[in-house]
């Protein structure tokens, strides 16, 4: 049960009854704002080549900004955040540097070292290191080495450059303290990690989101130094924010300049003043600050600080961001307030992970740090975009029907938990799902409102569509949303005691909207077997379904009709749920418990007029490629997509049924139809009186499913379950028209271009699927108990019921983080030698996906994000 006691849930407890504000200010601040759509005006939607990390320095963003560690308001208004400089870099380390999609050999990468480790749910508490090279940083040997090297090699790291081998860098950690919601206390300290003195120049900078360019506002905002020189601070006026203080200690100089684009350096237009965006990176790389320090206000300030630092010394800098007039900013109170809130944050740790194991203590910290750090505002209007703003040049004509111009009624203006603060600066749906149930551990009213901002009409299409990602909202994911929203109020009636049924009215309410969506889209040939791409699992196949299907066919997924299952049994469970306390729901529980079973009998059919997916010979479902002519070839693929049926479970339990008489005469008189009728009876073993077990596959299928996923020499992996089977490091082949399509076993880094650019579902282990497999094992456990036993592995002889085998799955991708014998955690796998220096050893990386054969770390390395389910697992395991 939640304790409500502790000062960080008491915060909690007061922002959502709106006494305090605890939220306005939080680490909202984009790590990268260029190369996105949002910022993309080109002809050809080239986002990467339109608006480059070159360019971020030098020109004002329309739709955000972007920092290292940094924080802003909720609307992104004032910003802050460290930039440093080493005395050797040609530029200031303002923001992250990583590799464009087409400049990486897996696509586009953070070049970077840098940490999440702490993190309240108002962010009264943060802390983030960063690790700056004390020589110059390689931008162009990244960029060359990565654009050399082959798909089938892994990328080149900034550990590869072989920078920190003499450990000739600075610890950079920045730290955030609120004393009340309005007054924020900063501190950035800078470790020497070299065994020689060394120099860093420090610049806390403060600055204004550029509006007024875009005639946002009228009022332009300010900031400007006041005080005397020794007591020197900023005095900043917004016209939306209001007044705020920036009070600072000595620093060596205070610089400013306008958050404005420098035109002339990159589009040979002359500008109308000296002061832009860059001016800082010339004034500190030249030594020249006469331009700089002329003025003493902008709409950007950078505090300056030159610090020499001792081998293992650590300097610190101290600021304080409030909305009051303070007299002593830097009193005994400031060191005070820090070592409370550092107190108050291990104390909400504590109660979060009261039961967990010691050695997974660390490692569920580091997860929720994580995801909360990638918390950043998300602005994107659509039908703004689209026609351009005033004073710029228009937008090209064939912007209107080109990407995501059927989503006028887009208008985005809110906080969103991404996926990776870097690779991945924008929501994508399906993401958004999981992200919600590791926020339900900490703050469960975010994880509602952030599922419920997809089924809003600014969000929602009005024909049900719920909008993807930004770099096409009408693409199609996995609809997990019931799913997520089910968990989340499972979740909460743990930790609480009590679940909300409001929010599962509200959330069910407008997803009947969005199933229907789907059931018009996505089943062409109203037989209930889905077609169509869902993203993330459409690279698993034999096609690159985003350039069509050949000959004319359409693909029958089992993946597709699971996840149409599966969405089915969510919706029927929530009814359920909503009807215990409002009767009018039971009739819609009737409603998706029939849908349910269409759907289960056309997966499995047997009838004479149609075939199935299911090959009872290979006792496993494949995917059907059918054409116009009826005729159809199975891809004989094995996959989690042939998998997925065994997500689609849920048991109903006696009590419910007895509560609900209507919903149960209806289960009845369905069984016995259905029957007589000869159709598939996926209602097997159900006795009056008795618990119901729905599952889109029979038990005797089930079973064989079940063996086969914990085949070692296909799916098991000592890390997880494998997206692929390994039988399929023998190619699969495919010949169609003359073309051939081919499928082998990659458990990391993809070898093709094809089939979704960074991301590879055709052999590694993905942490959503894994969890989504652990829960569904949970609920066949939950009903048949240990009357179904298994071999784990299959062929072992070691028998298990299924609810000891999610906890072992459990265990191993766990295992992912933990150390091992050697010293290191295999999720650093490539770069273990470095990871065993004292200095590194207790810092983790989230990965978006993990190597099947040895567990390393590939793709996305700070998705937490979904990766952040590891908490999850662990708190299940407590």
């Amino acid at each position: 049960m939640k304790d409500h006691t502790l000062k960080e849930n008491l915060k909690l407890d007061e922002h959502y009854s709106g006494q305090k504000d605890w939220l306005r200010w939080g680490p909202y601040l984009s790590e990268r704002q260029w190369g996105t759509v949002r910022e993309d005006y080109s002809d050809d939607g080239n986002a990467w080549k339109y608006f480059p990390h070159d360019h971020a320095r030098s020109r004002s963003y329309r739709w955000g900004e972007d920092g290292i560690a940094g924080i802003s308001d909720r609307y992104c208004n004032i910003c802050f955040a460290p930039a440093f400089w080493n005395g050797r870099d040609p530029i200031i380390k303002e923001r992250l540097f990583g590799l464009t999609g087409n400049e990486g050999n897996h696509g586009e990468d953070v070049k970077e070292l840098y940490y999440y480790l702490e993190n309240t749910p108002t962010h009264s508490y943060m802390k983030h290191l960063y690790k700056y090279p004390q020589n110059a940083f390689p931008y162009e040997q990244l960029t060359a080495e990565n654009k050399k090297r082959s798909k089938k090699e892994t990328e080149f790291e900034l550990i590869d450059t072989g920078i920190f081998d003499k450990k000739e860098y600075f610890d950079v950690l920045t730290e955030y303290a609120k004393a009340d919601s309005e007054d924020l206390l900063i501190k950035i300290s800078a470790c020497n990690r070299a065994a020689t003195p060394a120099k860093i120049t420090l610049l806390p900078t403060i600055w204004m989101r550029n509006l007024w360019s875009f005639e946002e506002m009228s009022e332009k905002p300010m900031i400007k130094k006041e005080g005397k020189k020794d007591k020197a601070y900023l005095s900043i006026v917004h016209p939306y924010v209001g007044q705020y203080f920036l009070y600072v200690e000595k620093p060596s100089r205070i610089l400013f300049t306008e958050n404005e684009t420098n035109t002339e350096k990159l589009f040979n237009t002359p500008n109308d003043h000296h002061f832009k965006k860059d001016l800082f990176h010339q004034a500190i790389t030249s030594g020249d600050f006469s331009l700089a320090e002329k003025n003493g206000m902008g709409t950007k300030s950078a505090i300056m600080y030159e610090l020499e630092i001792s081998p293992g010394e650590t300097k610190s800098v101290c600021l304080r961001l409030s909305s009051s007039k303070l007299d002593n900013p830097f009193d005994a109170g400031f060191e005070r307030i820090f070592k409370s809130r550092r107190h108050d944050s291990e104390a909400f740790f504590n109660d979060v992970s009261k039961n967990t194991d010691v050695k997974h203590k660390e490692i569920q910290k580091q997860a929720l740090a994580g995801l909360m750090w990638s918390k950043q505002y998300y602005h994107y209007d659509v039908e703004r975009w689209l026609q351009g703003d005033p004073k710029t040049p228009p937008p090209p004509p064939q912007r209107k029907h080109g990407r995501n111009s059927n989503w006028i009624t887009l208008r985005n203006h809110d906080i969103h938990a991404m996926p990776d603060a870097w690779e991945y600066p924008w929501y994508a749906a399906w993401d958004s799902a999981f992200h919600c149930l590791t926020w339900a551990l900490v703050d469960s009213e975010f994880a509602k409102h952030q599922l419920l901002l997809f089924t809003k009409e600014w969000y929602m299409a009005p024909n049900g569509q719920i909008p993807a990602y930004e770099w096409s909202f009408s693409d199609v994911n996995p609809p997990v949303q019931a799913w997520a929203a089910l968990s989340i109020y499972q979740i909460e009636m743990r930790r609480k005691g009590i679940g909300d049924i409001k929010f599962l009215k509200k959330m069910f309410n407008k997803l009947a909207l969005n199933f229907t969506w789907w059931v018009n889209r996505e089943d062409s040939t109203q037989n209930n077997v889905f077609e169509g791409g869902f993203l993330g699992l459409d690279n698993i196949g034999v096609f690159d379904r985003s350039h069509g299907i050949p000959g004319e066919a359409h693909l029958e997924q089992v993946d597709g009709t699971a996840w149409m299952a599966l969405y089915c049994l969510n919706m029927l469970e929530m009814s359920l749920e909503i009807a215990r306390h409002d009767d009018t729901y039971e009739d819609m529980a009737t409603k998706y418990f029939g849908h349910f079973v269409y759907i289960a009998e056309a997966l499995n059919n047997i009838s004479k007029d149609y075939v199935g997916t299911w090959d009872s010979e290979e006792g496993f479902f494949y995917d059907k490629l059918v054409f116009p002519n009826g005729s159809f070839v199975p891809i004989k693929v094995r996959s989690i997509v042939g998998l997925m049926s065994l997500a689609a479970v849920l048991r109903i339990d006696k009590e419910t049924l007895k509560a609900l008489p209507r919903f149960e005469r209806s289960v009845v008189w369905f069984k016995k139809h259905r029957m007589e009728t000869l159709k598939y009876p996926v209602i097997q073993e159900y006795a009056e009186g008795e618990d119901l077990l729905l599952s889109l596959v029979p038990k005797d299928r089930m079973e064989v499913l079940v063996k086969t996923l914990l085949r070692e020499d296909e799916f098991l992996s000592p890390y997880g379950i494998r997206s692929l089977s390994k039988v399929h490091q023998n190619a699969y082949n495919l010949y169609i028209n003359g073309s051939t399509y081919c499928i082998n076993y990659e458990p990391a880094e993809s070898s093709t271009y094809l089939f979704g650019g960074n991301s590879n579902w055709r052999g590694p282990i993905w942490m959503p699927i894994n969890y989504i497999f652990i829960d569904s094992l949970k609920e066949y456990f939950d009903y048949g108990g240990e009357a179904l036993m298994f071999d784990f592995p299959t062929g072992s002889g070691n028998r298990m019921h299924l609810g000891q085998i999610a906890t072992e799955l459990s265990k191993r991708l766990i295992q992912i983080f933990e150390k091992n014998q050697d010293g290191y955690r295999v999720v650093h796998h490539q770069h273990q030698e470095m990871y065993k220096d004292e200095h590194f050893n207790d810092l983790i990386l989230f990965y978006e996906y993990f190597h099947a054969d040895n567990g390393r770390g590939v793709g996305a390395s700070h998705q937490t994000g979904w990766t952040a389910l590891i908490a999850n697992l662990i708190d299940n395991m407590a």
